[in-house]
């Protein structure tokens, strides 16, 4: 039996040196123990996805699984501050957008601003592992970068669920560097890791699963979930790794729990 506990980032045939570039510690992003430098690195991470149009980038890799349907239902997991939720319903004018995240106060900063109040819109707090929604309700989950943060259970749970709850799922998260050029990364990295910011941008670099861990998840949730890679991870980090999983549903089928 495949034990998901002790997967490595880096898949089931991981290398001896891609098993140790992997870490349990946990970014800032994930601790409910600093909140003020939590909230900083978030308006960061937003100035600079705005900045150089990591939004609509990522809008339009959503959008391009969609083209099919007239009025999409589309959910967004882990939306953190809405940027991307608020680029879907601008660069689509029928799509209706269910913003979502686990964290009580994003969920509240997200109602208080433009997308509360936003007629093709939905806010509500919602666990990407346990989702509140009835069996395809949604065309499309989406999932951007955030499935690093998850444990391998976890995240054969967000398989689960959102191959469950939507006809697809979507997953836009980090790509995982090849060994060498990732201890090298690691190297560089180290003495900048005193910045909050270059802190969670390392320990994501060790949590990014590889395409041959993403596969695993997959069959780990389900062996109905066909995973598709639209783009397989480039060499220099940095550039999303974008996974499409599809439940091909079945009469009495079992689903992870």
């Amino acid at each position: 039996m495949f034990d998901i506990d002790r997967m490595p980032r880096g898949g089931p045939d991981a290398s001896w040196l891609d098993r140790r570039l992997q870490t349990d510690r946990l970014e800032y992003l994930d601790r409910d123990d600093v909140e003020r430098r939590k909230r900083s690195i978030i308006r960061s991470l937003d100035r600079g996805e705005r900045l150089f149009g990591i939004h609509r980038r990522l809008a339009r890799i959503a959008l391009d699984e969609v083209t099919g349907v007239r009025d999409p239902q589309i959910l967004e997991l882990g939306s953190g501050h809405g940027g991307l939720s608020r680029a879907l319903l601008t660069m689509h004018p029928t799509a209706r957008v269910t913003v979502t995240d686990i964290e009580p106060a994003s969920v509240a900063a997200i109602e208080a601003g433009d997308l509360g109040s936003h007629p093709r819109a939905t806010v509500r707090e919602m666990d990407a592992t346990a989702i509140d929604a009835p069996d395809g309700y949604y065309d499309l989950a989406v999932f951007a970068l955030s499935l690093h943060h998850l444990p391998p259970p976890l995240a054969a749970r967000v398989f689960a669920e959102g191959t469950r709850a939507a006809d697809k799922l979507l997953i836009i998260d980090l790509s995982r560097a090849p060994s060498f050029l990732h201890l090298v990364m690691v190297a560089l990295a180290l003495p900048l890791t005193i910045i909050p910011y270059w802190h969670d941008a390392l320990i994501s670099s060790l949590r990014a699963y590889s395409p041959s861990a993403l596969r695993a998840l997959a069959r780990y949730a389900d062996p109905a979930i066909t995973l598709e890679l639209r783009r397989q991870a480039p060499v220099l980090p940095g550039s999303p790794q974008i996974a499409v999983a599809v439940r091909h549903r079945r009469r009495g089928a079992q689903i992870l729990s």
